[in-house]
This record gives C-alpha cells, structure tokens and sequence, in this order.
C-alpha cells in the first residue's frame, strides 16, 4: 500500500494525463483523465470537493489490483488537498454547473446528470482499450450514483455506490429516474449482475431511506452495507472537518489503512469484486 501524505497535495505524477473528448449531453466534451496501470478498466470517479491525495491513494490500490484506472477531472484542482475555501467553491460551482443535477426540487425533469452520458462514453473507449471482459466503476459521494447510471453502458460489469448523497435536498430519494432504475434493473437481471454499495450508519449525506430506495428498485441486485460510525478514520483534512461533520467517506478520507479495520475491509471487497467480475 502507498505511504503517500494524505496532508500534501499530490503531483499525480506517476500518472498518464490525458485529455480527451467523447459525446456528452452535448457533444465533444473534453475532460483530462488521469490514466495509470494495466489489465481490464476501472473508471474511479472522485467525491467532493477534488480529486484528492485521498482519491489518488484509492486509484492506486485499484492499479496495484491489476487494473487500469481511468480517473476524470470533474471538480476541483486535482491531487490537491482541498482547503476549507477550495472546497467551498468547488461545491457550489458543481451545485450549479449543467452537468450535474445536485438538487431533487432543482431537477423537475427528474433526469440523471448530464455527465453520466459522457462517462458512459468513457467507459467504452477504456474497454476499447483495455479489452477483457468488461468496465468496472465506482462513484463517491457527489458522483456516487454515477457507476449505477453508466450500467446504461453494456461495458459496465462492476458498478460500486460509495456514499451516493446526490440529490441533497432529498435524503429518501435517488438520482436515477425510475426509467433508469428499471433499465439497469433489466440488465442486472439479463446478465446476472450486482451492484455494491456502501455507507456510514450515521452519515448525514447518504441516509438509509436512499438505501431502502435502492434496495426496492433494484431488490437483490443491490448490495448494500453499511459500516458503523466508529469504524470512520478521524485524522482529517481542513476541507472535511469543516464541512464533513459526520462519517462519510468510507474508501477515502475516512478509511483507516490497517488490518482488521472495517473500512480496509471494505476497500479489500471492492477491489475483489472488480477482480471477480473483469477476470477473463
């Protein structure tokens, strides 16, 4: 495992950085990717505010794994350690942007983030890539639900809901629409799939009536577990303990890199899902 500082902001040097342009909900969208190691894609997709030492150091353990991360810039300064005033600005720039449909009263369409169509794009052309069987992904908070909506790609065999909070005005509720939900549904069925997620029993982002929405949409496809509060790491960072009062980032700034501790344990589950289902 990396004995990097989760408290100085990381070069991301030791990654391919890439800029490149796939149909969104408008077309020819250019994001940087930062692409390391080998074997069959994950796409790991970074939480709020950035993509953090935190999130790198996850990225890391999925290329160490036997993988290829694909990880996009989707907010925020990459490999920085977010500040209580970067983060802040990141979060309401991400709240407004049309990429993003943070908020359920905000959304009357009651459509997913534009941006999924974009990484559903991204992960065929990693798949493209890579080969093997398939794409693995996983969201974290503000882009939690995003591994469930990329299941809309047929590339997408290993989806992981790390913390889903989004929509935050609605702790009850789910960022897919119910079309989206049954199609996934569908194709879970078809190609007799799961979807893992996970959560802190006291997290105020993502409660259990998102869960229990899940789990009714999705019956046993959804694979949800939830950690205890006393599992959650608590030597943090300015931005989360600020604005993260609660435990909530169970693989990243909340995980506690030891053996036996339910967070690693979790993280040790995830990366062997991804080798069960993408194995040749």
């Amino acid at each position: 495992m990396s004995a990097q500082s989760m408290f100085e902001d990381d070069p991301l040097d030791d990654f391919d950085h890439r800029e490149i342009t796939l149909d969104g909900a408008t077309p020819g969208i250019t994001k940087m990717v930062h692409v390391m190691g080998s074997g069959p894609a994950v796409i790991v997709m970074t939480e709020m505010p950035n993509i953090s030492p935190h999130v790198s150091r996850f990225a890391r353990w999925v290329r160490d794994a036997g993988f290829t991360v694909y990880m996009p810039s989707l907010f925020g300064r990459d490999g920085a350690v977010p500040t209580e005033k970067e983060g802040s600005e990141s979060f309401q720039h991400a709240c407004v942007s049309a990429e993003f449909r943070a908020f359920a009263k905000g959304n009357p369409d009651g459509k997913a983030s534009p941006v999924t169509i974009w990484l559903r794009a991204l992960a065929k052309l990693a798949h493209e890539e890579c080969g093997g069987p398939g794409v693995g992904a996983i969201g974290m908070c503000f882009t939690g639900n995003f591994a469930l909506s990329m299941m809309l790609e047929d590339a997408v065999l290993a989806p992981v809901l790390s913390q889903p909070s989004l929509p935050l005005d609605d702790k009850a509720a789910v960022e897919s629409p119910p079309e989206e939900l049954a199609a996934v549904r569908a194709r879970m069925e078809r190609d007799d799939l799961t979807v893992l997620a996970y959560r802190f029993e006291g997290d105020s982002f993502c409660q259990a009536e998102r869960f229990a929405r899940y789990a009714e949409a999705l019956g046993d496809r959804f694979e949800g577990h939830v950690l205890p509060d006393s599992a959650a790491n608590t030597d943090l960072p300015e931005f989360a303990k600020k604005f993260v009062t609660t435990p909530h980032s169970v693989v990243t700034t909340h995980l506690i890199d030891e053996e036996g501790e339910p967070t690693a344990m979790a993280r040790d589950n995830i990366l062997d899902f991804f080798k069960q289902r993408l194995s040749a």
